[in-house]
């Protein structure tokens, strides 16, 4: 892990950490990420940061070989996973592709706080995770990837996307060190 600063206006992005989605076979344990995602949620408050906390409603128009099947989904799949502990004064952005910033006002809401940094976390590593990630890298954002709140339904595409596409995107670290780096910077 190679994070090793964290801008005076940071923002945490969690992704996709739902009902619907956390339920599904993972990885590594979903209750452990989202237990993470909060820690991480709960520092950025902690020093006045922007939380925000991004759900996917549905997919992206157009055709694909791979579709889902949303109605066999639970009434309530895209609700916030409870363990995640959303305060009031968190963001709450809706999506409907990959990443967060398409069509979801995210990236005006961040230029609105000055953020020049985000840190991502959440779920599925490869795909929501990388998408937001190469979006904010390719906005101009420094990027910075929780690795250890975060998983995928793959392991060898979890795997890729940390060892491969996060060092080109930006910087990797665990909760813990983006916690300290927090703490650090406050000093």
């Amino acid at each position: 892990m190679t994070a090793t600063v964290l801008d005076e206006h940071t923002a945490l992005i969690v992704i996709d950490l739902q009902k619907g989605i956390v339920a599904q076979p993972m990885v590594h344990p979903t209750d452990v990420v989202v237990a993470r995602a909060a820690q991480l949620a709960a520092a950025f408050r902690a020093h006045a940061l922007p939380v925000v906390l991004v759900t996917v409603h549905g997919g992206a128009p157009g055709r694909s070989e791979q579709t889902r099947n949303l109605a066999d989904l639970p009434r309530d799949w895209d609700e916030l996973a409870p363990g995640l502990l959303p305060q009031a004064g968190d963001y709450r952005i809706g999506k409907r592709t990959w990443g967060a910033f398409t069509a979801t006002g995210l990236e005006g809401l961040l230029r609105a706080h000055r953020v020049t940094q985000v840190v991502i976390a959440g779920i599925a590593t490869s795909i929501g995770v990388e998408s937001t990630a190469r979006q904010a890298h390719e906005l101009g954002f420094h990027v910075t990837l929780a690795c250890d709140a975060m998983t995928d339904f793959s392991a060898e595409a979890h795997d890729h996307s940390v060892k491969r596409i996060f060092p080109r995107l930006g910087e990797t670290a665990t909760t813990d060190e983006i916690v300290a780096l927090l703490a650090r910077r406050a000093q």
